[in-house]
């Protein structure tokens, strides 16, 4: 058996690269940049968004992809996509949990907190969490 038939969801290991340029950031900028993502990502729930992309937060924020891109990097030690993935997880989380979505399949949790479709939100589930998000509902739903 191979080895990418034994992980689920055909998952990658993450590869560290060595980009030059984001050693190039100025702290000041990076620290205002970091906040403003914040504000824009997790207060104004762009996560939910299936189309906002890297290029969108940039020209929202009046930056470039690549220096958003090493911002991210830099501050929160992830990318872009992954940032966003974990947020949606995050929420689906919750929903999976809370009786007020018990009515919601796993599909459609995965749509309202922003994926595209089933096996992106299953990849990224997986990832994140180490399991699929069928056995995690059943096993932390309560119906108190």
């Amino acid at each position: 058996m191979t080895e990418t038939s034994t992980k689920p969801y055909n998952i990658k290991e993450k590869i560290e690269k060595n980009a030059p340029y984001r050693n190039l950031i100025r702290a000041e900028l990076a620290d205002e940049l970091y906040e403003k993502i914040l504000r824009i990502i997790v207060i104004e729930k762009k996560y939910r968004d299936k189309e906002f992309s890297a290029k969108e937060l940039a020209k929202e924020l009046n930056t470039n992809t690549r220096y958003l891109s090493a911002v991210i990097n830099s501050r929160f030690k992830t990318n872009f996509s992954s940032l966003i993935n974990e947020y949606r997880i995050k929420e689906a989380l919750h929903c999976m949990t809370d009786k007020r979505y018990a009515h919601m399949t796993i599909e459609e949790i995965g749509l309202t907190v922003g994926f595209a479709n089933r096996q992106s939100f299953y990849a990224s589930f997986y990832r994140i969490m180490g399991e699929t998000p069928n056995s995690y509902r059943k096993r932390n739903f309560t119906t108190k």
